[in-house]
């Protein structure tokens, strides 16, 4: 059987996974059994935290709406059910950007809602 010399394969392997762990603390950073716990750890709550941040932006916009919609005298409940009665199609995140961004804009959207 032929010799098989794995130095640079090797190499090659250990240089993707400490790139990976450029900026991490201690030894997570240098070495290489370390990196790799790391990176199992860290590659688990990025994916965590891509569903996370979906649900986050989503209760950021309730709370927008809510504050615009109390200086119309409503809340965000008794509006959002409005806007569906009078099939008003807007999502909560153009809501939000209207309530924050174009105060006028959202009352206007609040009054057709109210009638």
């Amino acid at each position: 059987m032929t010799r098989v010399k794995r130095g640079k394969i090797a190499t090659k392997k250990r240089k993707a996974i400490l790139k990976y762990t450029k900026g991490f603390r201690w030894g997570r950073k240098s070495k290489e059994r370390a990196a790799k716990e790391a990176l199992l750890h860290a590659w688990t709550h990025a994916f965590k935290g891509r569903k996370q941040k979906k649900r986050d932006y989503r209760s950021m916009w309730q709370v927008q709406i809510n504050a615009g919609a109390r200086f119309s005298g409503l809340t965000y409940s008794k509006l959002i059910s409005s806007l569906k009665k009078n099939k008003i199609i807007l999502d909560r995140k153009i809501l939000a950007d209207l309530a924050k961004n174009e105060p006028k804009v959202f009352e206007k959207i609040v009054e057709k809602a109210k009638a």
